[in-house]
């Protein structure tokens, strides 16, 4: 038993050594009584539930990390591949015996099972299960003296789920953005173009590869809604936010669209595709009903608890706070993320809109990289093998951060040098959509001028300054037709933008951010730990259940949310001389971008 300061009060860890069942937290201080709210994250490593109280503290956690602690699954990083095929896939047993093993975490740990009076669920985008023609006569007359594993295996047409690390679908892909004319209509019907790890690309290919498993489906549920069927104990609707990740949604007409349920169900029609998705509730808070009697007895849930519409991760990503119109969050992690709430619908083919998960007339802006951490860690690397050749195993930043600090904007010592651009692929990148690679350019915005060069003048030193900004500047080119002046004699960028993820501790990539995105109040670390997605579905349950008529979900949570408790400024934002200068590098830096696109299409 070991105390960890949270930054929001003290709690204790208990984790028994000999078990597989890893990291149950329970809050010391948490009130004995009222009403508890419990958030799920189903993740591609890892299942975490979080319990809140109705002021939303955190009063209990658990997680379940399926390469450490599940069982009869020999998945690496929470996924089974075929890279022949480029599936990336996860068996969906593995993650009932983890619902399981983190509701046996929380009752043992001592959370009073009976105050839960809602649930809601996160789940990774785009991923899919398909369920058979047992699967609610199961569902609804489970044994609780037996799991979940063991009594749902039958349950299902096929034992897998699609990964949104998936890319087997180029050629379904092909034909999504053909459907409706061109990639930008159909970023205009859905909100985005076609995408490989999205739903409807995803279920076009698996009705032609397994069309017997796909006759015997008769409902899909996203991972979110997954999450919702089994509390339920029967088959529960698509979230309206995730919904806009499958490609197959029509954000203005709020329906199902015909024409893309056409292709994506083949031979066997519209109407048989447009039954196993089912309908898809208009608010983000419905209460579906309650917790399946098995639950009840196993666990010692009340029989009156709800379950709420859970929605994906990147949706419950932005209700981990009050999130305001014109606030940012950007996530630094393995990938890296860029997210706002915003009233206008700007579709095009380079980034993401989503309804918002909670709030009619409002829509989340998504941008999504692939290249993220692993870029800028490959970085990180070269200057630490370069300065420490004794020491090739360095994972310090001390070095990277000391040049991103010390190398000049732009790596230009004064305006009239040219400015150096890069872009670090070291994987293949979906915004812009390049291969694996690295390439570096010159620009002079006074003849505006494009020279591709070989790499930075003081290589590797100044890439870190390069690739920061590189990362950051794409966010900035893609998102300026939505951010709006925060205030008078302004130009248009975020109100505040708050870091999450690993990256988001690092206060020279947060004080490079504010020069390149802005940020009229400052650039702040969100301190959730690693929970945002199952904070935000936990919050999302307290204002489906608790919301007064016609109460907005900002409104309720931000009247309950202590910001002291959760944010820390930790560098400043705008700083008018060095935004300009930044604001002309975005015409080279989207320049290049296009050269690039030009090169690679003719190969």
């Amino acid at each position: 038993m070991r105390a960890i300061d949270t930054g929001l009060r003290t709690i204790v860890t208990l984790t028994d050594s000999t078990s597989t069942l890893a990291n149950s937290h329970i809050s010391q201080s948490a009130a004995m009584s009222g009403p508890v709210y419990l958030g799920f994250d189903l993740s591609t490593q890892q299942l975490k539930g979080v319990a809140v109280s109705a002021d939303l503290k955190v009063t209990a956690q658990a997680i379940f990390d399926f390469d450490r602690d599940a069982k009869g699954f020999d998945v690496q990083k929470g996924v089974l591949t075929n890279d022949t095929e480029k599936e990336v896939f996860a068996p969906v047993a593995m993650w009932l015996q983890a619902l399981d093993a983190v509701l046996t975490q929380l009752k043992n740990g001592g959370l009073d099972m009976s105050r839960i009076k809602g649930i809601c669920g996160s789940g990774m985008q785009h991923g899919s299960v398909f369920w058979n023609a047992d699967a609610e006569p199961l569902l609804s007359s489970l044994d609780p003296s037996k799991s979940l594993e063991t009594q749902l295996e039958g349950a299902f047409a096929h034992p897998f789920s699609p990964n949104w690390q998936d890319a087997s679908t180029q050629k379904e892909c092909d034909e999504f953005d053909r459907c409706l004319g061109n990639p930008a209509q159909l970023a205009n019907v859905t909100g985005s173009k076609a995408h490989h790890r999205f739903t409807g690309p995803q279920i076009l290919r698996f009705q032609r590869k397994y069309p017997d498993r796909y006759g015997k489906t008769v409902h899909i549920n996203l991972v979110s809604s997954w999450l919702a069927t089994v509390f339920l104990g029967k088959f529960a609707p698509i979230d309206i936010s995730d919904v806009c990740g499958m490609n197959l949604w029509d954000i203005h007409a709020g329906a199902w669209n015909e024409r893309i349920l056409e292709l994506a169900s083949g031979s066997f029609g519209v109407e048989d595709l447009k039954a196993k998705l089912g309908n898809v509730p208009k608010d983000g808070g419905a209460q579906f009903g309650s917790i399946s009697p098995y639950f009840v007895s196993r666990y010692g849930f009340s029989d009156e608890c709800q379950i709420v519409a859970s929605t994906g991760d990147n949706p419950s990503t932005i209700l981990a706070l009050p999130l305001r119109p014109n606030d940012a969050i950007v996530s630094l992690g393995t990938s890296s993320t860029f997210l706002m709430s915003t009233p206008e619908y700007k579709p095009d083919p380079a980034v993401h809109f989503f309804n918002h998960p909670t709030t009619t007339g409002l829509y989340m802006f998504m941008l999504c990289y692939k290249n993220g951490g692993l870029a800028r860690e490959k970085v990180r690397d070269l200057i630490n093998e370069a300065l420490h050749p004794a020491d090739v195993n360095s994972t310090s930043w001390a070095e990277f951060d000391d040049y991103l600090l010390k190398t000049p904007p732009l790596v230009q010592a004064d305006d009239s040098q040219q400015i150096n651009l890069g872009i670090y692929f070291p994987r293949p990148e979906i915004v812009p959509n390049l291969p694996a690679g690295e390439w570096h350019f010159q620009y002079d915005p006074a003849k505006d001028t494009l020279t591709q060069s070989a790499k930075t003048p003081h290589y590797p030193y100044e890439d870190a300054r390069v690739i920061v900004e590189s990362q950051l500047l794409s966010m900035r080119l893609r998102s300026k037709d939505i951010v709006e002046s925060p205030g008078h004699g302004l130009p248009p960028q975020p109100r505040r933008i708050y870091l999450v993820g690993g990256g988001s501790r690092n206060k020279a990539i947060a004080r490079v951010a504010g020069e390149v995105l802005g940020g009229s109040e400052g650039i702040y670390k969100l301190d959730l730990g690693e929970n945002a997605c199952a904070l935000g579905a936990a919050y999302k349950a307290v204002w489906a259940i608790e919301r007064a008529d016609g109460q907005s979900f900002e409104d309720l949570i931000s009247s309950r949310w202590n910001e002291k408790d959760f944010v820390e400024k930790i560098a400043d934002g705008y700083q008018a001389e060095i935004y300009e200068r930044y604001g002309r590098a975005l015409k080279g830096f989207a320049q290049m971008e296009t050269v690039l696109l030009a090169e690679h299409e003719k190969q």
